[in-house]
């Protein structure tokens, strides 16, 4: 007896790009403004890392003046301020992720222990309030508590009997200042993923760990700190990689001739080299710039190679 042939399966034919784009014309629009920015602000001007290896004049243009190589990177590293500024950076670069990415991670654990609502809130909104205060105006702050005569960290210090400090005028405090600074500013806002990741853990371990006896802190050991583990190696991640930019805006308002020796960071001499010096040179900073995303693209593709190796998320 012969078998029955098979059934034709019906061939579902797939909407055309065009239909599905008109279908989610909405989601277009949204990401259209970012999508812009991306390419008007991070890719078009990427054409210009070219005068990195050209003696720019602007009467000749990117394309016209005269090619040089590696010329500009040589000086740079053959400087006496490349050792100095570099020093500076990654000092500066390893304090402020050393010392501020833990706290995000204390505070969303400790907040999400918290069933005082109204405790909570309020712990919440004056974490969170700093980070929307401008840079500038947070300078200012810091400098008006350390000032010398008036601040208030002086006039408590002057209350003890103890003498005055000058702290942005000693150069072994400036790192201290800017780092501590930034972590009162933005650990609030930093814990807000944090937060969003304890919510995602499934409440029926916190459960059953409860019956089994576990206290708070077993529980943020056992099940909090591998929960969210994964998004904190991520940010890890893209954390070093721009672990060369130090905050370029606060370390130039909080930079004077004092404390130079130690504030001086590798932004902060491109901004000076390509628009302060009394000789403007576009293409020597240009090399110093490429150098440093260069070196932060490297760090970047090594510490993802370790998390994947050691078996936790990466970027790719």
């Amino acid at each position: 007896m012969r078998s029955s042939p098979a059934a034709v399966q019906p061939v579902v034919k797939k909407p055309s790009a065009w239909r599905q784009i008109k279908r989610g014309w909405r989601l277009y629009v949204l990401i259209a403004l970012p999508l812009t920015y991306l390419v008007l602000f991070k890719y078009v001007p990427m054409y210009g890392i070219v005068i990195a290896f050209k003696d720019f004049a602007a009467t000749d243009g990117i394309l016209g003046s005269k090619w040089v190589g590696l010329a500009h990177f040589e000086r740079f590293f053959h400087s006496y301020e490349f050792w100095r500024v570099l020093n500076n950076t990654l000092v500066l670069s390893v304090y402020t992720l050393a010392a501020g990415f833990p706290f995000p991670i204390l505070l969303a654990l400790s907040l999400n222990y918290v069933r005082n609502r109204m405790f909570k809130n309020t712990v919440q909104m004056v974490s969170y309030a700093p980070y929307f205060i401008s840079i500038v105006v947070m300078v200012g702050i810091i400098l008006e508590m350390l000032d010398p005569r008036h601040g208030l960290i002086n006039t408590i210090i002057r209350a003890l009997g103890f003498e005055t400090v000058g702290f942005m005028n000693n150069p072994a405090y400036f790192k201290s200042i800017f780092v501590w600074s930034g972590i009162w500013q933005s650990v609030g806002f930093n814990c807000i993923i944090f937060m969003a990741a304890l919510a995602s853990i499934d409440p029926t371990l916190h459960e059953a760990a409860v019956v089994d006896g576990a206290t708070k802190l077993r529980r943020m050991w056992h099940i909090d700190l591998p929960g969210i583990m994964p998004v904190a190696v991520i940010l890890l991640i893209l954390n070093t990689g721009t672990i060369l930019d130090s905050g370029f805006e606060k370390v130039l308002l909080m930079q004077n001739p004092l404390n130079l020796r130690t504030s001086e960071v590798i932004d902060s001499y491109v901004y000076k080299v390509a628009f302060v010096s009394q000789v403007v040179n576009y293409s020597y900073s240009t090399a110093i710039g490429l150098f440093k995303s260069v070196i932060g693209l490297v760090l970047l593709v090594t510490v993802n190679k370790l998390a994947q190796r050691t078996g936790q998320s990466s970027l790719w």
